[in-house]
């Protein structure tokens, strides 16, 4: 493939599973898009989605495709996309990220594989101030 048709390289872009304590004191997984840029990421979009099969019956799952956007998104901040449910921890869930920087458009592919999310990977991620899964 030409290098010029692969597009630039996202880095320091991330997104996170965390866990979180909800309202009810009861608890939650929020999934969200890290910027840890210097730069300002604009006209973000993001697909979500989960996919694989059931170990049991070997029969395949697909979820909805879930479409969300985020107009700005400042250096060293983070925005929550979504929450997630441990139903689909079994499954891998793809979140493809594109967004702007500086008329450039940027995009990138984050897939938690089947059973990464689960209390024995889950480390503190400093910018949320809580537990949680980061793929960079």
């Amino acid at each position: 493939m030409r290098e010029e048709l692969r597009g630039p390289i996202v880095e320091k872009v991330g997104v996170a599973v965390v866990q979180q304590i909800n309202t009810d004191n009861e608890l939650e997984y929020n999934v969200y898009l890290l910027n840890l840029r210097d730069d300002i990421m604009e006209g973000i979009i993001i697909n979500s989605t989960g996919y694989g099969e059931n170990v049991n019956t070997g029969e395949k799952i697909k979820t909805s495709t879930l479409r969300h956007c985020i107009e700005v998104l400042l250096p060293n901040e983070a925005a929550r996309i979504e929450p997630i449910m441990d139903d689909v921890f079994g499954i891998s869930n793809e979140y493809w990220v594109s967004f702007w920087i500086d008329d450039v458009l940027y995009d990138k592919k984050f897939i938690f594989p089947p059973e990464m999310i689960c209390e024995k990977n889950l480390k503190e991620i400093k910018i949320l101030g809580a537990k949680g899964i980061l793929i960079q």
